[in-house]
């Protein structure tokens, strides 16, 4: 009887401690930055894992399982998938140049910006893992047990993007630049409620086609990166997996590139819209109180306002508004 009681009280303890540590782990789980954190975490391994997958089948199957096509199609389509997974906790940046610039422009506080990117960095591992994994006979038996960075049986395209042989470094430095700089200036517009956004619910598809349009459009010079975070954590993992630390020497020590142009890009490209589209855009005129009212051949006054009251005739500077919150981001 005593070691019947004894398990019992034992079994009530360990109920007890077990209860304990799930309401501990569920109120960690509610604090704002760890649902960011994990939201980026689990968005960007989603678009990573259908974008690697694409180029696997592409690579490793020829014209019989894939295509150019079908990997802008794969990243696109990963891209609005990822933003309806976490668009409306994190904003679903999955791309820390976008992060980057959504910091340097006012729309969300530096202190979070470690915070997305840490968990870009580690969705976007996890997902290289993961195609490693489910590829990993198909690697070996395309590549004959060989892994290789460049020549005709090369696999570490797979996983990040080199240079072609027609391109030179500085030339993809710009071209990287230029395509995010189109990236952000899409992005601001497609969510700028004071010009022509998306029809609400839709922004995830229309920013998706956006990634498939600039893939089919400007992609074939430097794999359109675009986005540190879908570049260098894959392509560390490669390092680390076999590949060897040709990835980093490629094409003319190439890694780095795909890392600054695109924070560089989406900075400029923020400002440029802000500049020329944002600052434009004027504000609806307010309606007043005490109107120009005809009566008796009187007019009444207008009532005197402040300098900082939004003039009806003159339209004032509208902000673009802000890109963090609830109002998915995108992309890579």
């Amino acid at each position: 009887m005593a070691q019947v009681g004894g398990q019992k009280r034992s079994n009530s303890n360990f109920k007890m401690v077990s209860w304990s540590v799930l309401m501990r782990i569920q109120a960690t789980l509610q604090k704002e930055m760890v649902r960011e954190f994990l939201a980026e975490f689990m968005s960007t391994y989603v678009m990573m894992v259908f974008g690697l997958g694409s180029i696997a089948h592409m690579v490793l199957g020829g014209k019989k399982f894939g295509s150019y096509l079908s990997v802008n199609l794969a990243f696109g389509f990963g891209v609005t998938i990822g933003m309806h997974v976490a668009g409306n906790i994190s904003g679903a940046h999955m791309n820390a140049a976008v992060t980057f610039t959504t910091c340097a422009l006012g729309r969300m506080p530096w202190r979070k910006f470690p915070v997305y990117v840490l968990g870009q960095f580690l969705g976007s591992f996890m997902a290289a893992v993961t195609i490693y994994s489910l590829f990993y006979t198909a690697i070996i038996h395309f590549s004959g047990n060989l892994l290789t960075v460049t020549g005709p049986t090369a696999t570490a395209g797979i996983f990040a993007t080199y240079l072609p042989e027609h391109m030179i470094l500085w030339r993809g430095f710009l071209d990287e630049m230029f395509i995010t700089g189109m990236l952000q200036l899409c992005l601001f517009a497609i969510t700028d409620k004071d010009n022509n956004p998306a029809l609400r619910g839709t922004e995830a598809l229309v920013v998706g086609l956006l990634i498939v349009i600039i893939g089919a459009s400007l992609g074939m010079n430097s794999g359109y990166a675009m986005n540190p975070s879908r570049d260098l954590p894959p392509r560390f993992f490669t390092f680390i997996a076999g590949w060897g630390k040709q990835v980093f020497s490629a094409g003319d020590n190439w890694w780095w590139v795909p890392v600054v142009a695109p924070l560089l890009g989406a900075y400029l490209g923020g400002i440029i819209y802000v500049i020329f589209i944002g600052s434009s855009i004027p504000r609806k005129p307010q309606s007043l109180e005490n109107s120009m009212v005809c009566e008796d051949h009187r007019i009444t006054e207008l009532p005197k306002t402040s300098p900082s009251t939004t003039s009806p005739i003159a339209p004032s500077i509208q902000p673009v508004p802000s890109l963090s919150g609830s109002m998915p981001l995108e992309q890579f």
